[in-house]
């Protein structure tokens, strides 16, 4: 690690080699996402929901494969409120009488004298989830647009805001193409829904937190001592490479564990924040402050 305590990489002497990364890495992720498609979650897609309380604890993955083959597909099952009580969510396009006949008949067979009675039911219409799904997006857009501003009226020049709203594209689409490519490799969910659109914004938030640590320490550099640009950025990266490794690897363990221990129901979503620490680390370093010195360059002339 004494590598890290005075380090002296030329990252933007390399920009142009991380442009290449990053521009494979981006156009494979957009194919992927359009020739596939975006794989949604119940909340995107529309489905019904049902909660059933039983009087001993239940194990949800049990659950969650009895009932894949009669309602034909995985459903969502997770612990509701307590260790028995259980809230199963599915897509089948049968009534919601049909479906709730099917779940309990399969908890009947599988279960061996369980005494269970549903608490609720509620059905996710299209036109709900085609509006939530908007809303989604919006939230999205509406996030790099006002860190545009924020980057922008704390930085004064447009060309830093430009990085990193590079960067939280860049990381976004990323993610999201990784996520529809391993969709049917792993065996935890990975559909989209209101959890990912979660991570999507905590990956936001991460990525511009490494970014405005960066960008802060090149306007102390630029402002307090006469060197030229490239050299002036360069230090700045270097000077903040081991605050940024290491926040970034304790962070990155602590999701691990979380990931692996967890529990079924929020493994998508961590996977989500361990993919955003490892790309959003990387876009700070090599995608926001070369596109912002690349753009400040041009500016000038």
């Amino acid at each position: 690690m004494r590598w890290f305590e005075t380090p002296n990489f030329d990252f933007l002497g390399k920009r142009k080699v991380a442009y290449i990364l990053s521009s494979v890495l981006f156009i494979a992720s957009l194919a992927i996402i359009l020739t596939k498609g975006l794989q949604y979650g119940i909340d995107f897609r529309g489905g019904k929901e049902f909660v059933y309380a039983f009087d001993t604890t239940v194990n949800t993955q049990d659950v969650r494969s009895f009932l894949t083959e009669p309602l034909g597909s995985s459903p969502e099952v997770k612990l509701f409120g307590s260790d028995s009580e259980i809230l199963i969510r599915t897509d089948n396009e049968l009534s919601t009488d049909e479906v709730q006949n099917l779940i309990e008949g399969a908890i009947s067979a599988n279960i061996s004298g369980a005494n269970f009675s549903m608490e609720k039911s509620d059905s996710i219409g299209p036109r709900f989830a085609e509006d939530l799904k908007g809303a989604a997006a919006q939230s999205v857009i509406y996030a790099i647009v006002i860190i545009f501003l924020y980057i922008l009226i704390r930085f004064r020049k447009w060309t830093f805001s430009a990085g990193a709203v590079a960067a939280l594209v860049h990381d976004v689409v990323i993610t999201l193409g990784i996520f529809t490519l391993l969709i049917d490799v792993v065996s935890f969910n990975l559909l989209i829904d209101q959890n990912i659109i979660a991570a999507f914004l905590t990956i936001v938030g991460y990525s511009l937190n490494d970014t405005v640590v960066v960008f802060d320490r090149i306007r102390e550099n630029l402002g307090s001592r006469k060197a030229n640009f490239l050299d002036g950025v360069n230090k700045s990266l270097n000077q903040t490479l081991s605050r940024t490794f290491n926040t970034s690897l304790t962070t990155f363990f602590v999701l691990l564990v979380i990931f692996l221990f967890g529990g079924e129901v929020i493994r998508g979503f961590m996977f989500a924040l361990l993919l955003g620490v490892l790309v959003g680390t990387y876009s700070s370093l090599f995608i926001a402050t070369p596109v912002m010195f690349d753009a400040t360059k041009k500016d000038k002339k």
